[in-house]
C-alpha cells in the first residue's frame, strides 16, 4: 500500500543512486506491488506529522469535527491538520508517510555518519560512499571529467552496429519495488529479473520499455495547456544541460533529442496496457527479436548486455521493442549520438558540479513535481547511500532499531489479518466451492516477510572509493546488474526480499505469492505496540490487509498459489469479480482531483481493490481481537469510529498541484484524499457515523462495491 511512495512499485528497482528523483518508465509491476508510495518517489523527507515517541492513538487535534463525515471523511479525520499545515519549500508533499520517512531518515543519517567510526569492511563502504557524495569541492574541481570517457565513446559511434553494442552495454537492472510503474529510465530498455510467468519456479529476464527523460508517455502525447508547458520547459532543460557541458548547437540538438523521445513515447504501452500481464507474457527466443523487431542489431545488443546465451527473454512491452528498434534504423546516427550525450550528462548531473545539480533540480524537482527548494546535500547523501548499499545499512538499522519484540508483535497482527481474510473468503456468497478452495490456497501458502530478510545480500567485489561519488554510483549500478544476471535461470527464492528494512513501504509479489513488510514502516502512527489495538488495526492493519489483498486484485487474481499466470476461476465467479471491479473503477473515474483532471479508475483499480479488501479484512481482524465486540469509546469516539478515523489518518497528506497532477497521470494509486473515501463502500462505516442519504459520500447499499 503505501510508498508505494506510495507504489513506488516496480518491476523492481532501487532508486537510482545517481538520480534519486527519477523513476523508470516501466509502469508495470503487478509483479511486485507496493502498497505505498512514500512520496512521490520518496525523495523528499518531511517533518514528522507528530512525534513518534507519542502513543499513536487517534489524533483528535488534527480532526475537524465541524465537517460532516458523510460529506468529506478525509477532512473530518484530517481537516485541522490539513488547513494549518504548510508544505516546506524543499518538499513536494507532506503526510504520514513522509513523517515516518523523516524519522527513518534521521535514523539512517545517524547510522551512516557514524559508520566512519567502525572498522569493518562493510562500514567502510558506507562511510566512503557518503563521504564521496558530500565532497562538493572535490566534485566541483573534477568538472565533467568523470563522464568524458563515456562522452568520447559516444562520439566514436560510427554505425548502427556500434550504436546497438553501446546501448546494450548500457542496459541496467535498475528496477525494483520501490519504483516500478512510476519509475523511468533514459536507457533504451530496462532489465527485470523475476519468476517466469509460466514457470514461477525459475527466474527469467524481462525486457522493459525505456528511453524517456520524462516520467511517462503521457507527458509527451498529451496536448492540454499544462502538458504543453512542461514539454516546452523540457526542451529548454535539454538545451541548458548541453550548454553547461559546452556542447555546440545546443538548441538545435535539444529539438532533435526531444523529437526522438516523442517518437519513443508513441511506441510505449499505456499504463493500462502495461499493467495487463497477459499482454506482458511474450517469451521471445533470440531469433524472434530480429524478425519481430527489426532495426536494432539485437545480436550485438545482447552480446554487450551479457544476455547472448539466454534461450528466451520475456518482452513485457512488445510494441515498444518494435517501435524503438525501428527508430534505431530510421533516425540518424547524429541524432542518436546527441541523445546519448544528453542522457549521459543528465543521469550524472546530481553528482556533477553545482550548476548541473541546480539545473537538474530546476526541471526534475520544480517543474515536474513543484518542489521549491532542494534538500540539503547531506540529506541527499544519506538517501543515496541507503539506496546504494541497502542491505548493509539495513542490517545496521535492524540491529539498532528493530528488536525481536517488535517483530513478534507485528507477526501476531499479520496472522490475525490473514485469518480474517481467509474467513471472508469462506463467507463470500457469490463464489463457487472450486474457486473458493483455490483462493484459500493462495492465502495459506502466502509468504509474509516481516522486518528484514532471512538472508542478507553480499556486497563482495563492490569497490567504493571515498573520493569518487559518480564512480561509486556507476559501480553500484553495474554491480546490481551483474547480480540480476546471476539470478537468471536459477531457482526462485520465495523468501527473497525486494525492499530494504529501512524502506518506508510494503510490497506484494504476485509471482512469488509473497509479502514484504520492512521494519521502517512499522512505526507510529502506523504501528505502536503501546497504542490501543483498534488504532493499530485501522492503520497498519489496513496496510497489511491491503498487501494481502494484492494477491486478489485485478492483477493478483490472475496468478495461482504457486505464482503461475493461470486462470483458477470459474467463468461465473470471474464475471462477478469483473463486474464489481468495474463498479469501483467507475466510482473513481467520477472524482475530480483538479479542475478538468479526473482520476483514472482503471489505472488505479488494483490499488483501490486492495484498499477496499484490506480495510474490510482489517475491520474483521479488529473485531476478532476484541472478542467480536466494539472497542471502548475514547475521546468521544466509539471503537468503530476510532478504527475508521485511524484509517483515514493513515492516508493523511497534502501535495502541490504539480505533484498531484503527476500522480493522477502516472501512478497506480489514488492520491491520499481519495483513498480515504474507500470507507463509503463499507457498511460498518455508515453505522458508525450515521451517514444518511443526501450526504456527498453516501452510496445506496446496492451501489457499495464488495469485492472480497
Amino acid at each position: 500500500m503505501l510508498i508505494e511512495i506510495r507504489k513506488l512499485m516496480s518491476p523492481l528497482r532501487r532508486i537510482n543512486p545517481i538520480r534519486d528523483h527519477k523513476k523508470m518508465n516501466i509502469r508495470t509491476d503487478p509483479i511486485r506491488k507496493i502498497a505505498a508510495l512514500v512520496l512521490l518517489t520518496g525523495l523528499f523527507y518531511s517533518a514528522p506529522v507528530r512525534a513518534l515517541s507519542q502513543t499513536a492513538n487517534v489524533d483528535i487535534a488534527g480532526m475537524d469535527r465541524s465537517v460532516d463525515p458523510g460529506d468529506d471523511f478525509f477532512l473530518y479525520a484530517n481537516g485541522t491538520w490539513f488547513n494549518k499545515t504548510e508544505i516546506p519549500a524543499d518538499r513536494t508533499s507532506l503526510g504520514i508517510f513522509q513523517g515516518i520517512a523523516s524519522e527513518v531518515g534521521q535514523r539512517n543519517a545517524f547510522i551512516i555518519t557514524d559508520a566512519a567510526k567502525a572498522h569493518t569492511p562493510e562500514a567502510k563502504m558506507v562511510a566512503d560512499y557518503y563521504r564521496a557524495y558530500v565532497d562538493e569541492s572535490g566534485i566541483e574541481a573534477k568538472g565533467i571529467t568523470p563522464i568524458q570517457p563515456e562522452l568520447a565513446q559516444i562520439a566514436r559511434l560510427k554505425n548502427k552496429e556500434d550504436l546497438s553494442r553501446f546501448m546494450g552495454s548500457q542496459l541496467r537492472a535498475d528496477v525494483d519495488p520501490l519504483n516500478a510503474t512510476n519509475y523511468y529510465t533514459d536507457r533504451l530498455f530496462g532489465l527485470f529479473v523475476s519468476p517466469d510467468f509460466n514457470d514461477p519456479k525459475t527466474n527469467v529476464a524481462y525486457l522493459l520499455q525505456g528511453g524517456l527523460g520524462m516520467p511517462d508517455r503521457d507527458f509527451y502525447v498529451n496536448t492540454d495547456a499544462d502538458s504543453a508547458a512542461v514539454q516546452a520547459k523540457y526542451r529548454t532543460h535539454i538545451a541548458n544541460v548541453l550548454n553547461l557541458a559546452k556542447i555546440p548547437n545546443a538548441e538545435a540538438k535539444a529539438k532533435e533529442i526531444y523529437d526522438l523521445e516523442s517518437k519513443i513515447a508513441q511506441s510505449h504501452a499505456t499504463r493500462e496496457d502495461s499493467a495487463d500481464v497477459y499482454k506482458a507474457n511474450n517469451p521471445w527466443k533470440m531469433a524472434d527479436f530480429t524478425t519481430q523487431a527489426p532495426g536494432l542489431d539485437w545480436k550485438s545488443y545482447f552480446a554487450a548486455a551479457g544476455l547472448a546465451k539466454q534461450p528466451m527473454i520475456m518482452v513485457w512491452h512488445p510494441t515498444a521493442a518494435k517501435g524503438i528498434s525501428a527508430l534505431v534504423a530510421s533516425e540518424s546516427m547524429e541524432t542518436w549520438r546527441d541523445y546519448l550525450t544528453f542522457h549521459t550528462i543528465e543521469r550524472s548531473s546530481p553528482l556533477l558540479p553545482k550548476a548541473f545539480v541546480d539545473e537538474n533540480f530546476d526541471f526534475n524537482g520544480k517543474t515536474l513535481f513543484g518542489a521549491r527548494a532542494q534538500r540539503s546535500r547531506d540529506n541527499r547523501a544519506v538517501n543515496a547511500t541507503s539506496n546504494a548499499l541497502g542491505d548493509i545499512v539495513g542490517k545496521m538499522y535492524v540491529d539498532k532499531y528493530f528488536p525481536p519484540k517488535a517483530k513478534a508483535a507485528i507477526q501476531d497482527l499479520v496472522k490475525n489479518i490473514r485469518d480474517a481474510f481467509r474467513q471472508r473468503i469462506d463467507r463470500l456468497d457469490w463464489m463457487s466451492p472450486a474457486t473458493r478452495e483455490k483462493a484459500k490456497a493462495k492465502v495459506d501458502t502466502l509468504y509474509v516477510g516481516v522486518g528484514y530478510p532471512e538472508k542478507w545480500r553480499s556486497y563482495a567485489g563492490l569497490v567504493i572509493k571515498g573520493d569518487d561519488a559518480l564512480g561509486n554510483a556507476n559501480s553500484v549500478n553495474e554491480f546490481n546488474y551483474k547480480y540480476a544476471l546471476s539470478k537468471i535461470g536459477q531457482p526462485v527464492d520465495k523468501s527473497e526480499w525486494w525492499m530494504t528494512p529501512q524502506t518506508v513501504n510494503a510490497l506484494n509479489v504476485p509471482l512469488q505469492n509473497a509479502l514484504n513488510f520492512p521494519a521502517a514502516i512499522l512505526l507510529p502512527p502506523f504501528f505502536d505496540p503501546n497504542a490501543d489495538p483498534v488504532v493499530n488495526y485501522g492503520s497498519i492493519g489496513s496496510v497489511i490487509g491491503h498487501e494481502i489483498s494484492h494477491s486478489f486484485d485485478a492483477t493478483g487474481a490472475l496468478f495461482d498459489a504457486e505464482g503461475k499466470l493461470a486462470n483458477w476461476w470459474t467463468p461465473e465467479d470471474k464475471a462477478h469479480f469483473d463486474t464489481s471491479s468495474k463498479m469501483l473503477a467507475d466510482q473513481y473515474d467520477a472524482y475530480e482531483a483538479l479542475p478538468g483532471l479526473h482520476l483514472k479508475g482503471r489505472q488505479v483499480l488494483d490499488e483501490n481493490i486492495a484498499d477496499l479488501a484490506g480495510l474490510s479484512a482489517a475491520y474483521d481482524g479488529y473485531r476478532a481481537a476484541y472478542g467480536g465486540q466494539e472497542a471502548p469509546t475514547r475521546n468521544g469516539l466509539t471503537g468503530d469510529q476510532q478504527f475508521f478515523v485511524a484509517y483515514a489518518q493513515a492516508h493523511r497528506g497534502k501535495m502541490r498541484d504539480q505533484t498531484l497532477r503527476a500522480i493522477v497521470m502516472t501512478d497506480g494509486h489514488s492520491p491520499d484524499r481519495w483513498r480515504a473515501y474507500t470507507v463509503r463502500n463499507i457498511d460498518a462505516w455508515y453505522n458508525a457515523f450515521g451517514v444518511k442519504p443526501g450526504t456527498k459520500l453516501y452510496l445506496a447499499a446496492p451501489e457499495r462495491v464488495k469485492v472480497w
